[in-house]
């Protein structure tokens, strides 16, 4: 290494390190926080660290019923709002790619659900499906449907959950994957269509193979937040009606405020923690790998 190289590093660690070192300290701190406290029995009512219990709220989260529900409700939301977000947004990143003019207004248009905050979108669509008032039973009556409890039957506040995580964050997936389209270059397309492929053998020969890498990372991405959903089921259902919207994230928030246990709401947040570690490892293994 030449001195030069070594000084333009050196510089350039100098100038890094304020930020990284803000970070730890913003990002490290309550995670160690929360690591040590979910050791203790420690709730609001007793806020001293003076009852060391090791492992007793893992073991307790673990064996809760009511926490195991939550997971598999996460499970299944997580898995059925990226399958259709993926599948969504591909249909119309495909089309957009091929779209010239008027790009940009589609561009805007595709980024208004995405730039709204999750607060704001719970409450316009909690106003939309008002099961008296929203102007979605008002729409459907015109054709003489019967007006649709949407977030106070079970089974449809799951389905009403998905829909408007979906409206509100396709727009990601969209923009994503387009992004990765428009970085195809032309050329292996103009052979193919010179040796007779159709437009299905030029998608799976040519958009899939290059799309991998971009397909993996979005999905990936996507699927860690929604993992972290929580502003939607706050605003909207509560977690109900019941538990059927109740997710993990809106379950520890319950356990902590609500159930003023900190040390097993604290326990649950290292479980979610390392359930995102765990789906982040395949991330950063499959992005040095493309580095190389």
């Amino acid at each position: 290494m030449s001195k030069i190289h070594f000084y333009d590093r050196r510089f350039g660690y100098l100038f890094v390190s304020p930020a990284v070192i803000i970070l730890s300290i913003v990002i490290l701190a309550p995670i160690t926080i929360a690591i040590i406290t979910s050791f203790y029995d420690y709730t609001l009512i007793n806020r001293t660290l003076d009852s060391f219990i090791g492992l007793r709220n893992y073991f307790e989260s673990v064996s809760n019923e009511k926490f195991i529900h939550s997971a598999i409700v996460t499970i299944v939301f997580v898995i059925l709002v990226v399958l259709f977000e993926f599948i969504i947004g591909f249909l119309i990143a495909i089309l957009l790619n091929q779209v010239e003019r008027f790009r940009n207004i589609y561009y805007f248009i595709l980024l208004i659900p995405l730039l709204i905050n999750p607060i704001v979108v719970g409450l316009i669509w909690r106003m939309f499906l008002h099961p008296q008032l929203g102007i979605l039973n008002y729409l459907i009556s015109l054709v003489g449907i019967d007006p649709i409890n949407w977030l106070g039957d079970p089974q449809n506040a799951f389905i009403t959950i998905i829909f408007v995580d979906i409206w509100h964050q396709v727009s990601f997936m969209i923009i994503l994957l387009l992004a990765g389209l428009a970085s195809i270059p032309e050329e292996p397309y103009e052979a193919a269509r010179v040796d007779g492929a159709n437009a299905f053998q030029q998608f799976r020969d040519i958009t899939l193979p290059y799309m991998r890498p971009v397909i993996i990372i979005t999905l990936l991405i996507r699927l860690i937040f929604a993992l972290k959903t929580y502003d939607l089921i706050y605003i909207m259902t509560k977690g109900g009606p019941g538990d059927a919207t109740d997710l993990i994230s809106y379950y520890i928030y319950r356990s902590a405020f609500i159930g003023l246990d900190l040390g097993q709401a604290a326990s649950m947040s290292v479980i979610l923690l390392l359930i995102v570690c765990v789906i982040i490892y395949p991330l950063f293994k499959f992005m040095n790998r493309a580095d190389e």
